[in-house]
């Protein structure tokens, strides 16, 4: 039964193979721009995500403030102050927390040889290289034993780097910071990242907390950044932190100005609501071009259900039933759908083979790298959404025609000339 059905269908087809090439062109284009929409909105999310997840997997940065609510018979303006032994307590004491990393910084002059910048100069733990993903592309981060020792050494940013020395190798050079040479030992990692919070990290010098203390003070740290055991439990452990700063510094821990900060799980809603709406708006397009060719197939079939009325009418009148004609009808839709999904997918991949990358944020960077760049891959995920969406589109083109054809009386359609 279905065999037959088919054999009919493609006889069908074949009686007028330029009407039905021309139709299934319109299917080819629609398939083609709901999946290459698709790859660009599902490489354009996996971009920005890169982007954002460059700042950490999983951290909060927390800056002290002033108070604006009263506590213990104090008055509000009090100025809360990120001090060590307060930093190292809120580690100690709050399970949520891994670790508390202290952070001072000074924009201060660099220079190496006759190449001179302004730039800011970081005062960091050794656990900040992780929690910041400082990744170095020549050298090494920070040791413990540079910490411990006080070591005069320098990780430098991608941009600085070549600010400072060019196109040289800069591991084994000396950079003088405000009069002090310093021991270049890293460089980091082109690093694109929309979350700069003391400047971009690929326009700063890192050193070790401890060496920072022998250029400025840094009783207080500048920032505090807590990193959470897991990244469920950022939140949790942003109000630990909080809870003892409060505890030890008097303040109220709901206070929203004695603390400020943000996170990862500030970040996130940012880049879900910008790259899911992009995502649905392409798909929304593309199914609308898959659409106008679903349209032109309608109208094809219906024109089809017209000429062939008269051989619809003999075979009800021959014993076929409307379930026959139906499914002939749509077995024509789903034919021309399919062959014109297989040509489109395959157009897909063609055009994304020939495309070269497509500049993205590495203007707005400065980065020659070409990490900006969005490259376009067709994912099977992205096939399968774009045939589920080919496939509806045919079963909605292809019903109509195919239940006015199986509707049509068969006394009636015998009399059409």
């Amino acid at each position: 039964m279905l065999k037959e059905v088919l054999i009919q269908a493609w006889d069908a087809l074949r009686r007028n193979p330029t009407r039905s090439l021309l139709t299934m062109l319109g299917i080819v284009w629609g398939i083609a721009a709901v999946t290459l929409l698709l790859s660009y909105g599902t490489e354009f999310r996996a971009l920005m995500m890169t982007t954002f997840q460059n700042f950490s997997r999983s951290a909060m940065v927390m800056f002290a403030g002033q108070t604006s609510l009263q506590a213990g018979g104090e008055r509000a303006g009090k100025r809360i102050r990120l001090e060590l032994t307060d930093l190292e307590a809120a580690e100690r004491e709050s399970p949520l927390i891994r670790r508390v990393c202290p952070e001072t910084v000074r924009r201060v002059p660099l220079s190496s040889s006759d190449r001179h910048a302004s730039a800011n100069v970081r005062g960091v733990c050794v656990e900040f290289g992780e929690i910041r993903s400082q990744i170095p592309v020549e050298g090494r981060w920070l040791s413990p034993e540079d910490y411990g020792e006080r070591r005069r050494v320098v990780f430098l940013g991608d941009w600085l780097k070549r600010k400072l020395f060019g196109a040289r190798p800069a591991i084994g050079e000396t950079v003088t910071i405000q009069g002090v040479r310093f021991l270049v030992i890293g460089v980091m990692d082109a690093k694109l990242s929309f979350v700069n919070y003391f400047g971009p990290d690929d326009r700063s010098a890192f050193i070790p907390y401890t060496t920072a203390g022998e250029l400025w003070s840094t009783r207080y740290a500048s920032a505090a950044i807590v990193q959470p055991v897991a990244p469920v439990f950022e939140e949790a452990a942003a109000e630990q932190f909080r809870a003892v700063l409060a505890r030890r510094q008097g303040f109220k821990p709901e206070d929203p100005r004695a603390l400020h900060g943000f996170g990862t799980s500030n970040l996130r809603p940012i880049i879900d609501g910008l790259t899911i709406g992009l995502q649905l708006l392409l798909l929304f397009i593309g199914a609308l071009t898959l659409a106008i060719g679903g349209i032109g197939l309608m109208n094809i079939l219906l024109v089809s259900v017209n000429e062939r009325t008269r051989e619809i009418g003999l075979r009800r009148a021959l014993g076929a039933r409307r379930r026959h004609i139906l499914l002939q009808f749509l077995a024509e839709a789903f034919a021309l759908t399919f062959a014109g999904g297989l040509l489109g997918i395959a157009l897909s991949y063609a055009v994304v083979w020939m495309m070269p990358p497509l500049p993205m944020l590495g203007a707005m960077f400065e980065d020659p790298s070409g990490k900006g760049d969005l490259v376009l891959r067709i994912k099977p995920v992205t096939v399968v959404a774009s045939a589920a969406v080919l496939m509806m589109v045919g079963l909605i083109s292809g019903l109509a025609p195919a239940l006015r054809a199986a509707r049509l009386d068969p006394s009636e359609a015998l009399r059409t000339e």
